[in-house]
């Protein structure tokens, strides 16, 4: 069953290397079945318009992750490109004059093939803000024209697949309205990431979630615009077709410190609770420093916005789990987005050794939740389930094992358990299993109910 949604945009960053012991990640930490696509985060732009790598290692760890595709051939990589350098976006002068954004054209195109990434992402927060110019908004739209057009006569010329080309994005309307054209750009991407999240934190003076779905009682004027619903709705009814839209999925929460004797949703707060022990930054914890937090606060859950909170002392945290990840994929599916992208890989349990949910526990119950939801195991999507090697076994041999010897690549039934099925790739066997209460079917290559 092929259907729109069956992108799963993973975003890692190079700062996450720096954390200590086991928060330390690098894309030797990436499980190259999780994602569709990976993108890495960051590059920016010099001062004579050419794309140029941040860390003194990126080129290292850019072969490093593109080497994932030797294991996974059906995954895509994108590198971001934006930044600040001291505090102002080198997108500004960038964008300023047609040449200058030819120069920074053409040394994208060369970077991006010299690393072996497939395309590029944009992330500019954001035009007509933060010092740039209310005219940035048209410029940022003939960039997104010219690279597109760039890309197309590249794969031409080139006789290789066309770049592709993606955005991080506002999701708060007053700053859509002052950054983008949205009728005119959002055709031009292969897909547009909404930054659905950060909507409060420890910057507001009363509590609110990170990344609520719904609006709550507690909202009021602009704010009622500050979660998913409503910044979704905001982009299709300027014309972005919901297909191109992923929604964001933030693997981390946002927390502050009470103030009161109130610890509900918009209770009195002043500033952040401390710092997480590896993440080291005010204002926000990784999910797997959470999970030590969650083992001993007091855990509630905002039903009218479908997150969790939990509280312990004065400190006050709105976060993301799996039963929140499970609502807004039911969500994003009901409005038929594209898919879901996520920030970040490097703040979900990665190697799993935080939370004893395994690795990448929010990560791998999104793509188990956008592959029930949507059956989309059809090996057309690029978007089938995560291989498992069958194990050989030592003393009897399992014909199992043997199953994919000598067979093309594709997915195959299990005749003698219908709620598994094989995929068969350069002749190894890996052993996949349905949602509970689905069964392969032959028929559409995908689980289905009986």
């Amino acid at each position: 069953l092929l259907c729109s949604a069956n992108k799963l945009v993973c975003q890692m960053t190079n700062w996450a290397q720096y954390r200590p012991s086991a928060g330390k990640f690098t894309p030797d930490n990436i499980d190259p079945f999780l994602c569709t696509h990976v993108i890495y985060a960051l590059a920016t732009i010099n001062s004579v318009n050419q794309i140029i790598p941040v860390e003194q290692n990126d080129e290292e760890l850019y072969s490093s992750l593109n080497s994932l595709k030797n294991v996974n051939p059906a995954l895509k990589t994108l590198l971001t490109v934006g930044g600040t350098v001291n505090g102002v976006s080198p997108f500004i002068a960038m964008v300023a004059t047609s040449e200058n954004r030819a120069l920074f054209i053409k040394s994208a195109i060369n970077f991006l093939h010299a690393h072996n990434f497939d395309g590029i992402n944009l992330d500019w927060e954001y035009p007509g803000h933060n010092g740039s110019p209310e005219g940035d908004k048209e410029k940022f739209t003939l960039l997104v024209t010219e690279l597109v057009k760039a890309f197309e006569a590249d794969a031409i010329e080139n006789k290789r697949t066309q770049l592709l080309l993606s955005a991080n994005v506002a999701a708060i309307p007053q700053t859509v309205d002052r950054a983008y054209e949205v009728a005119k750009i959002a055709p031009h991407f292969d897909f547009i990431n909404i930054m659905t999240y950060d909507y409060h934190g420890s910057w507001d003076p009363v509590t609110g979630h990170n990344s609520p779905l719904y609006e709550s009682a507690v909202d009021s004027g602009v704010q009622l615009h500050y979660n998913i619903n409503s910044s979704i709705a905001y982009w299709v009814s300027l014309g972005a077709p919901s297909e191109k839209l992923l929604l964001g999925f933030p693997t981390y929460g946002r927390t502050f410190r009470l103030s009161s004797g109130a610890n509900g949703l918009g209770a009195p707060a002043n500033g952040p609770a401390d710092a997480g022990p590896y993440t080291r930054t005010e204002g926000f914890w990784a999910f797997y420093e959470i999970c030590d937090f969650t083992n001993t606060a007091t855990l509630g859950w905002i039903s009218e916005q479908e997150v969790p909170y939990a509280t312990y002392g004065s400190s006050w945290l709105g976060y993301d789990d799996q039963r929140s990840y499970s609502s807004k994929v039911q969500w994003l599916t009901a409005h038929n987005l594209g898919g879901a992208h996520v920030w970040t890989m490097d703040m979900d349990d990665f190697s799993g050794s935080f939370c004893s949910a395994g690795a990448y526990p929010l990560i791998n119950h999104l793509r188990i939740s956008m592959v029930s939801t949507y059956f989309s195991l059809s090996h057309d999507t690029g978007f089938g389930p995560k291989p498992t090697t069958t194990p050989r076994p030592t003393t009897t041999k399992d014909p199992a094992a043997d199953f994919c010897f000598g067979r093309p690549d594709g997915l195959y039934e299990n005749p003698a358990d219908k709620t598994t099925y094989f995929q068969c790739f350069k002749g190894n066997t890996y052993l996949h299993h349905c949602q509970p209460g689905l069964i392969y079917w032959d028929s559409c290559k995908c689980c289905n109910w009986p």
